[in-house]
This record gives C-alpha cells, structure tokens and sequence, in this order.
C-alpha cells in the first residue's frame, strides 16, 4: 500500500515501515506525527484519488532525528570586474519512519 502525502508543501510517495527526509518539523524526536492531508491512495487492487484529499485518510509516522543536509556552495563572478562572491547553504531536515496508512 503506497500514498501520497503533502508535507509542508511537499508532496512525498510513502510506503509503510520507510524511513524518509521531509522538510524540518516542529515535533521532538520520538514523538508521533499525523498528516490529514493525503492526495492519493493506492494498492494492488484500486486506487483512490482526493478532490483535493482522500477523507478519512491520514498517514502517521515517527520522528527518528533532525539533521542538517550537505552543504551547497553557491559561486557568483562576473568576468574582467574582479566581481567574485561565494555562498554557502545546509538545509534542515527531518527523519521520519512511516508506521501507518489509514
């Protein structure tokens, strides 16, 4: 069994006992987490899409860590003006193990 699930703005493909990387949550690690707002539903049989969510449907999961991605380095130069600019960024994210679809 597989959903759909919208997570802060982004939409992930989940599946049962999977551990995933989701935008940083609020929640501390060990704590359980809901999301209601699941767009599609699916098994082997049939799948059912939302009008815009699947109601009666939500997805619970476990909060495993907080971490922070790997750095992106961000360079800016502009030719023959000694113009040079270096940047650097570590996104937040979190981990999470999904227990349920349902």
């Amino acid at each position: 069994m597989f959903a759909v699930v919208d997570i802060l703005g982004q939409q992930f493909k989940v599946t049962e006992n999977t551990k995933y990387y989701v935008p940083k949550l609020t929640q501390e690690v060990d704590a359980e987490v809901s999301f209601d707002s699941v767009l599609m539903v699916g098994d082997d049989k049939a799948t059912k899409v939302g009008t815009p969510f699947v109601k009666g449907t939500k997805v619970t999961a476990k909060v495993l860590e907080h971490l922070k991605d790997d750095k992106v380095i961000v360079f800016k130069k502009k030719r023959r003006t000694g113009y040079q600019k270096s940047n650097g960024h570590r996104q937040q994210l979190t981990r999470i193990e999904v227990t349920k679809i349902g």
